[in-house]
């Protein structure tokens, strides 16, 4: 990970913006800028940037901060006696860094995820807060050679890890267990090919006429049955890098209804792949998948965008909605999943996940779509 380059980037923006000091809390804005990221419960952790960079951590994090942060210094707080420090809170070091600074000078946040008694004793101090949290994100929308090649390695897990599950499909079979099945493979492949190696996995298979139409809910133990709906959904993050693929697949013989849904699920995504390029709004993008679903008087139950930035987060900007016009460049990465969930007849998204070209997309995961090959 290039820190260094994306430090002096934010350097200069701080520079153009006649900004003194910045403050990072969004956890992967920090992973992005410093290589350091760790799972946050109660305990806040900061990037700091002035003229050098620093992490603020908690002292069960300074081992972890020390090896796998790029930042110059970092800060600790301790909540145990005898660590021969007296600094017990994040807030010492803000204060102490804080005064390092002009009165009345403009400080950079991530206005988004900055607790608001960090932000208020900011202001009641007399500085101008200002937000940088765009600015890191606008960042992070184009990937570079190494962001691209840490993403194929993840698509290239994810679509192994679909496929195993996808094969222990079957009447009987519980929503959890198809998700275990790929998660052994994804575990086996990754200790084999990928020595020392961190992933994440975000799976999710809601099946039934009910549990469908729920785009976003945890797998449970129900038991599949002839005539369900699945919707399988499955990211993996590989050292910090995230693939999405998702597939729609139908137990037993389809009705009318469910078979129409199913294929302009199919179309949806497919115009979308299609005419996504630079220079294309996003909006546009969201407006061909639209389309579909209306002509086929479905429009009412696409309730979501078509598709949503990914690399670092599981969900990250830039999004493929109607309402955002801003356009489409080389070297972004989005997962396109345009979704309809109807009452009594069941949900229907496909999900894949693209690299921008100069001319167009490349998809990184690979699964067929079309009905056939989805009906078990």
């Amino acid at each position: 990970m290039n820190s260094k380059k994306r430090i002096n980037r934010l350097k200069e923006y701080m520079k153009e913006q006649a900004i003194s000091a910045v403050f990072v809390f969004n956890p992967d804005h920090q992973f992005y800028l410093t290589n350091f990221k760790a799972l946050i419960y109660s305990r806040p952790i900061i990037f700091h940037l002035q003229e050098k960079t620093a992490m603020i951590v908690p002292g069960l994090e300074e081992t972890h901060a020390l090896e796998h942060s790029h930042a110059d210094d970092v800060l600790v707080y301790y909540e145990h006696p005898g660590a021969g420090r007296d600094e017990t809170s994040h807030m010492e070091h803000i204060r102490a860094l804080v005064k390092q600074n002009p009165d009345s000078s403009k400080i950079g946040v991530d206005l988004a995820f900055i607790p608001g008694e960090v932000l208020l004793y900011l202001q009641q101090s007399g500085y101008q807060v200002v937000d940088i949290g765009q600015f890191i994100y606008q960042m992070r929308f184009i990937k570079d050679e190494e962001e691209i090649h840490m993403l194929e390695q993840a698509g290239q897990l994810v679509n192994l890890a679909v496929s195993k599950s996808l094969a222990q499909i079957q009447a009987g079979i519980t929503e959890m267990e198809i998700d275990a099945a790929g998660n052994a493979a994804l575990f086996e492949a990754t200790a084999a090919q990928y020595p020392d190696s961190v992933i994440d996995i975000v799976v999710m298979s809601p099946s039934g006429l009910k549990r469908s139409i729920m785009p976003h809910v945890f797998s449970n133990t129900r038991k599949i049955e002839a005539g369900d709906v699945i919707i399988h959904s499955r990211q993996v993050g590989l050292n910090g890098y995230r693939a999405e693929l998702e597939r729609t697949v139908i137990v037993g013989k389809p009705t009318i209804e469910q078979e129409k849904a199913f294929q302009a699920a199919i179309e949806a995504q497919q115009r979308a792949i299609d005419l996504i390029k630079p220079g294309v709004k996003f909006s546009e993008v969201d407006g061909v998948s639209r389309e579909v679903f209306e002509k086929a008087g479905l429009e009412k139950y696409a309730i979501h965008r078509t598709g949503h930035g990914i690399g670092v987060s599981a969900h990250e900007q830039p999004f493929l909605r109607y309402d955002h016009h801003d356009v489409v460049e080389e070297g972004m990465a989005f997962s396109i999943e345009p979704g309809i969930y109807i009452p009594e007849v069941g949900g229907f998204r496909h999900s894949d996940t693209v690299l921008i070209t100069s001319d167009g997309c490349r998809l990184i995961t690979e699964y067929p779509r079309d009905m056939e090959s989805l009906l078990y």
